[in-house]
Order: C-alpha cells, then sequence, then structure tokens
C-alpha cells in the first residue's frame, strides 16, 4: 500500500471483540494488502486472519517487547512499507499498549491512520441502558497500590463510570465499588457479542453477590451509573 511518499502508513485496524463477522470490509483489505502485521498475540490474530483468507506475516507487539519492537517497527516504516497494528480484540490502543507505539510512530512524523471498528467500552455502554451523554472509562482498576485513591476520586465523577475487570477479580471490585461510591445502578457485559453474551443489570452489592455464587468467564465490563432516581432499574 506504499505509493511515492518517504515513510510508511502505520494503520491502527480495530477488530472483533468476539464475533468474527463483527469486522470492516476496509479493515480486511488493509490486513490483506500491508506487508506486516504487529499483534498483541500472533497465534490469536491468526484466527482471525485464517477466517478471512489474509496471510500477512506478523509480528508480535505487546508490553514486554515493546522497547525493542517499537524501534524495529518505526525502522520498517521508516523504510517506506505499510504496517497494521491490531490488538486481541477491539480497538489498539484502548486499554493496551499500542497507544505507546502510536506516540513512537507520531513523534517520527510518520502518518498514523485510524480504520475504525468494534471496542467493548462503546458497545457494552450503549447495552447498558446507563445515561450515555457523559461516561468516564477508567480501565483497569490498580489491584494493590494507588487502589482506594482511583476508587474515591471515581466518586467524584458525575457520569456513567465504565471499568475493565478480570472475572477472577470481579465479585472484589463490585464490593470495593459498593463500599466507595455507595450502592449505585449497575451492569455487568460479559463475553460480548460472543455465544454466551451476558448482560446483568442490578445494583453493585447485588451484582457482587450473584457473582460470588456464581463465578464468571471471560472479560467483563463493569458501569456504574450515577446516584440518580432516573438512572435506576
Amino acid at each position: 500500500m506504499t505509493a511515492t511518499r518517504p515513510y510508511g502508513v502505520a494503520y491502527i485496524v480495530a477488530t472483533p471483540i468476539g464475533n468474527l463477522q463483527d469486522i470492516s470490509f476496509r479493515a480486511v483489505a488493509v490486513l490483506k494488502a500491508v506487508p506486516l502485521i504487529a499483534a498483541e498475540d500472533t497465534r490469536h490474530t491468526r484466527i482471525l486472519l485464517n477466517h478471512y483468507g489474509i496471510t500477512t506475516p506478523c509480528l508480535s507487539y505487546f508490553e514486554h517487547n515493546r522497547f525493542t519492537r517499537i524501534p524495529r517497527i518505526v525502522d520498517h516504516l521508516k523504510s517506506g512499507q505499510d504496517i497494521a497494528v491490531v490488538t486481541d480484540a477491539g480497538t489498539p490502543g484502548i486499554s493496551d499498549p499500542a497507544y505507546k507505539l502510536i506516540r513512537a510512530v507520531i513523534q517520527e512524523e510518520i502518518r498514523v491512520e485510524v480504520i475504525p471498528g468494534p471496542t467493548a467500552v462503546i458497545t457494552a455502554l450503549v447495552t447498558s441502558g446507563l445515561p450515555t451523554d457523559q461516561f468516564f472509562f477508567e480501565g483497569f482498576l490498580p489491584v494493590k497500590k494507588g487502589r482506594k485513591s482511583r476508587l474515591n476520586l471515581l466518586k467524584q465523577i458525575p457520569g456513567t463510570l465504565v471499568l475493565y475487570e478480570s472475572p477472577r477479580r470481579l465479585p472484589r471490585t463490585l464490593r470495593d465499588l459498593a463500599v466507595a461510591l455507595g450502592d449505585r445502578p449497575a451492569v455487568v457485559c460479559r463475553e460480548l457479542t460472543k455465544i454466551h453474551e451476558e448482560i446483568h443489570r442490578g445494583t453493585l452489592s447485588g451484582l457482587a453477590s450473584h457473582y460470588e455464587g456464581h463465578p464468571p468467564k471471560g472479560e467483563c465490563v463493569i458501569l456504574v451509573g450515577k446516584d440518580d432516581p432516573n438512572v435506576w432499574f
């Protein structure tokens, strides 16, 4: 996809968060055309590529190899070749290390072009039924250090809160949110767009009790509404 330009283009390509059909024609075209794909987990990405008959070579790029991979990717782009950047699911740069690569590419005055598509944040927010006019994406709360201060900060935010959490830590996080924010209306979205998708609405304490008795599987999105009579389910 390179033309008469000195550097290649870094295409930031959104991929499905579960259902393999949730990918744009443009994303498939870019993944087929570029000479190299930087993927968070090459084995996981290969499942998607095989589904669409894409044979483009992959290079791993994740948090723990970024110090060696970023210079290699920048050199690739400076040689005039394009690259596509993908994450395991959703839009690269949202709660994953791709934003560090994007910053490095921008600092080298290399063009970045986003191929938009799925992201669990927006999918969960729209599905939840909570207000969407104002929302704050927290991502993952700190597991230990800084957790209490982040929870206290979230208490001051007036809009809908959106957090990611692992299934193992989900009940604890729901309990911590209930203590810090009060027992607000909340939604847990699990396995979004997959066969076993689950949307569970209620209160923070009620959801915590549910998942303590029914340990979840798969990545989860927590959404917390304002303490407002119009928001309660």
